[in-house]
């Protein structure tokens, strides 16, 4: 594991990545029978399926895949054998025992950093092939990474504008564009690279762009977004930018805002929310494949 000292231009307790330890395989989360129910039962409409392609430059396409009809045990052996990423949303309303222990491990991890209060909890369980790889990103909310299986290497970058630029921060936020953000493989000599185990969980900074790599073997994590008072209050003040902007204006980042302006822009997004001042443009992606045992990849094809 290599660290280095990488501060965010965001405030916030978290100001670089680090390593927590937690208890959640000892409970028994994360085993194949667990998991398998988990698939059977969990409903198709919160599964993400992915498929990632990347050419030289690092630059990425994405195709998605549909639950499709395996049972929970085929299915789990599809993710297993393939390249996918598979990610069930809402834990914290399905998976209820689940959340509960995990929320009593957040609770120690977030007492290590003074003053850091979530507001908002939810989560993601994320099932991923050996070979599979998440491009560059960043999450509007801070996020506790939980490891349960195989290994995984997370690479995480700058929160400076050459990383990530509020302009295309404000466009995640508003939902004009996907998560992702411009990438360079010129990145890499800045990433503070982790191996991480199961048992251990990890932390970054707020908003801070990372990526994801598996090592070779399937990988379970579940990924715990949260906000507070202050990321709320940030976030609502890059929808508010975001709106400015597309209105022809040049609004100042929201780094050089105090805490009143901050306050004052997210308040104002409330109000440009209830308008509809920015209609969504992230539709429903075309689904060109589902889960299948023994397929390249692990897709095959939808059908007739």
């Amino acid at each position: 594991m290599t660290m280095t000292d990488r501060q965010t231009r965001y405030s916030g307790p978290i100001t670089q990545a680090a390593v927590h330890p937690h208890n959640l395989i000892q409970k028994g989360w994360g085993t194949d029978e667990h998991l398998a129910e988990v698939l059977d039962r969990y409903p198709a409409d919160l599964f993400d399926i992915n498929l990632y392609d990347y050419d030289d430059e690092g630059q990425v396409s994405l195709r998605t895949g549909a639950r499709g009809r395996l049972s929970g045990e085929d299915l789990l052996e599809a993710i297993k054998q393939g390249r996918l990423w598979v990610n069930l949303r809402g834990v914290d309303g399905v998976l209820p025992d689940f959340w509960a222990d995990a929320m009593a491990a957040f609770d120690k991890i977030q007492a290590t950093y003074p003053g850091m209060r979530a507001v908002t909890n939810a989560g993601q369980l994320i099932l991923s092939s050996p070979a599979a790889r998440v491009p560059y990103h960043f999450d509007a909310a801070g996020v506790v990474l939980f490891h349960l299986r195989g290994r995984k290497r997370i690479f995480v970058y700058p929160g400076d504008e050459t990383h990530l630029p509020e302009r295309n921060m404000e466009q995640v936020v508003a939902r004009q564009t996907t998560e992702e953000l411009p990438y360079t493989l010129a990145f890499e000599n800045d990433a503070t690279v982790i191996d991480l185990e199961p048992g251990q969980a990890l932390t970054w900074p707020l908003y801070a762009p990372h990526r994801v790599e598996n090592l070779d073997r399937f990988c379970v994590s579940l990924s715990m977004d949260f906000q507070t008072w202050s990321s709320r209050m940030r976030n609502g003040a890059l929808y508010t930018n975001a709106v400015l902007r597309s209105r022809g204006a040049r609004p100042r980042q929201t780094e050089t805002m105090g805490q009143g302006e901050l306050a004052a822009r997210w308040a104002a997004s409330l109000a440009l929310r209830r308008m509809g001042a920015l209609k969504s443009k992230l539709k429903d992606f075309e689904r060109d494949f589902e889960p299948t045992v023994g397929a390249v990849d692990g897709a095959g094809a939808l059908p007739a």
